[in-house]
Parts: C-alpha cells; sequence; structure tokens
C-alpha cells in the first residue's frame, strides 16, 4: 500500500515554495533595477533557494517534532503501554496523533470499567457485611443473654443455643457458596461429567422440595409425561444443584396455589434445553442483566424474610457456564418467570 506523504514534507515544500517567491520577486526587482537582469540567472537562483529552503526547513522541523515527541515518550509514563512502545519514535504527526487518540480511547474505556468495577465491588462489600451481620448478632445476642443469667433457666437455655446454633448454620452455608463461586471462577472446582437420566435427576428434585412447595401449595410438574429417560452429559450433583436452585427460587417468588412447571426439549443434534417456569411475581426488565451478581435481590425487604444467602443464581450461572453451556431468563412482572439452560446430550 502507498503510504501518505509526511506532513512535515508538505510544510516544508508549500514554506519553501513561499520563500523562493518572495526572494524571486525581490531578486527580480534588483535586477531590473540595476539593469543586470538576466532570466537564467534568475531561474538558477530560484531553483538553489527552493531546495535549499526545503532541505533546511525539513530537518529542523523533523529536529524540532523529534525532541518534542521524544520528550513526550520519556516523561508521559501514561504513553508506556506496549501498544506504543514496540514501535519506533515517529515525526509523522498524523500517525502520532492517531496513536494519542487511540491510547486515550483505550484509557477512558479502562477508566470507566475500573469505575464500573469499584462501584460493583463498593455494592458487593455493603451485601456482604449485611448478609454476615445479621446471623453474627444473632448469635451474639443469644450468646450474651445466656452469659447474663438466662443459662439458669434450662428450657430457655436450649431454646436460646438452638437459635444461635441456626445462626451459625447460615453463616456456614454463605460462607460455603463463597468458596464454591470462587473455585468456579478460578476453575479450582473439578467437574465429574458422567451420564445421566435427567428427568430422573428434576424428579428427585421434586421429591427433595415437595413439603417446601406444599407451604404455599404450588405444583411441581413436568409439562408432559416423559415414559423415555433422557440422557445427558454432566455434572449430575452440580446439575441437581443448579435445579434446586431455581426451583427453589420459583418457590420463594411464587404465587400461592401457583405451579412451578419443567420442560425438556431437543434444542439442537446434541444439545437439550432444560426450562424452568413458574407463574410467580415476575421479575421487571431493569433488574433481569444483574440477577446472577452475587447478593444481589430485586426485592431486598422480601427476600430477606425468604432466607437464603443471596448468591444461589450467581452459583447457577457459573456451575453451567462451568459446563460451557448457557443459561437464560425471560420473566414479566405479575405474569412469571422462565430460566433455561442448555446441556449436552449423551450419545
Amino acid at each position: 500500500m502507498k503510504k501518505n506523504i509526511k506532513r512535515s514534507y508538505k510544510f516544508a515544500t508549500k514554506t519553501s515554495l513561499f520563500i523562493t517567491l518572495v526572494l524571486t520577486v525581490l531578486i527580480a526587482v534588483f535586477l531590473s533595477v540595476s539593469e543586470a537582469f538576466n532570466i537564467g540567472v534568475l531561474f538558477g537562483f530560484s531553483a538553489c533557494c527552493y531546495f535549499v529552503s526545503f532541505f533546511i526547513i525539513q530537518y529542523r522541523v523533523e529536529r524540532f517534532i523529534y525532541r518534542r515527541v521524544k520528550k513526550i515518550y520519556d516523561d508521559l509514563t501514561l504513553l508506556e503501554s506496549a501498544s506504543l512502545r514496540r514501535q519506533p519514535i515517529t515525526t509523522d504527526m498524523a500517525t502520532l496523533t492517531q496513536e494519542i487518540e487511540k491510547f486515550a480511547k483505550d484509557k477512558k474505556l479502562e477508566i470507566e470499567t475500573l469505575t464500573v468495577r469499584e462501584e460493583y465491588r463498593k455494592e458487593f462489600l455493603g451485601n456482604i457485611s449485611h448478609e454476615l451481620k445479621t446471623p453474627l448478632f444473632t448469635v451474639q445476642g443469644y450468646i450474651l443473654t445466656l452469659l447474663d443469667g438466662a443459662m439458669d433457666d434450662e428450657k430457655l437455655r436450649e431454646k436460646y443455643l438452638e437459635r444461635a446454633n441456626k445462626g451459625v448454620e447460615r453463616l456456614i452455608y454463605i460462607v460455603q457458596d463463597l468458596d464454591m463461586i470462587t473455585k468456579l471462577e478460578v476453575g479450582d472446582l473439578s467437574l465429574n461429567i458422567d451420564t445421566f437420566d435427567i428427568v430422573e435427576v428434576v424428579e428427585g428434585v421434586f421429591d427433595l422440595l415437595e413439603m417446601k412447595s406444599a407451604k404455599k401449595k404450588i405444583t411441581l410438574t413436568f409439562d408432559m409425561l416423559y415414559s423415555n429417560p433422557i440422557l445427558v452429559k454432566a455434572d449430575k450433583d452440580r446439575i441437581r444443584q443448579v435445579l434446586s436452585n431455581l426451583v427453589v427460587n420459583s418457590i420463594k417468588y411464587g404465587r400461592f396455589k401457583g405451579t412451578t412447571e419443567i420442560s425438556i426439549e431437543n434444542l439442537i443434534k446434541n444439545k437439550v434445553i432444560v426450562r424452568v417456569t413458574d407463574n410467580g411475581e415476575g421479575i421487571a426488565k431493569a433488574n433481569i442483566p444483574r440477577l446472577f451478581e452475587r447478593f444481589y435481590r430485586v426485592d431486598k425487604s422480601g427476600s430477606r424474610k425468604e432466607g437464603g444467602s443471596g448468591l444461589g443464581l450467581s452459583i447457577v450461572k457459573h456451575i453451567i457456564e462451568a459446563h460451557d453451556e448457557r443459561i437464560y431468563v425471560e420473566s414479566e412482572l405479575s405474569v412469571g418467570s422462565e430460566f433455561s439452560f442448555t446441556l449436552e446430550k449423551a450419545k
């Protein structure tokens, strides 16, 4: 590809031409006055004047730009990015401008990303502080009450110790969930990939959560009768955890006498998609992009009454992504929600 002429050359060319014209006019006037006018001498003078002016101006301009650009490269630590340091120092102002503009855009994007991350970090620390201090203060309160004399009452002692134990169990639950997410993120949690019947796993989850759903008279059901097994390749225990978390959420935010339905469909040749659908509260569109963040709650007051660590959906997302699969969510307020994820079919 043909390179563009350096702008410094254009500058030197135009300036030299201007100087040459001015000097040529002056020398022509001088020669006319002195009656020694000679067109050959005038032409030779013009050519010499032009080339001498061009080389002097070009050399001086390049040296001027080089010194100042080199000072920028040497002094500004911001310009020590890999993209600039790999390239030699240039005196072409167009190239330099493009490099600086690209660098500025990259830094602006980096700053915006860091700002978003900082806001997320502050929110995350606030959320985890709230989640941990509630059970901690509960445990501390019961223990202090016992130390203040309540332990002498056998019934009261047993009651407070049981409540303190529930608070400790909640703390352990939160820490275990956080530990699992961290391992999933860094890839330390290994998956035991096996072939199993996803229908059987769903039935097991339904049996496990039958009593919980009965409290709100929510029906757990398939969309149809699956008489034949549907074999998939995944970590059976982790997928059971995914389904449990999704069904628990559908019960937690489901309407009284509602329904939670699971369907399993062929997506493409080697994939199935599992859908968990309810007719509960639904989720506003503004909240959907943040559903899988740690401790993010759509209805903070309501969800805390229902319990949970606030990490369920985050764990679900990380487990599915650890399988190199995708998870989707569709929801509408007062209508219901549908969470779906893909799995690889066994051959």
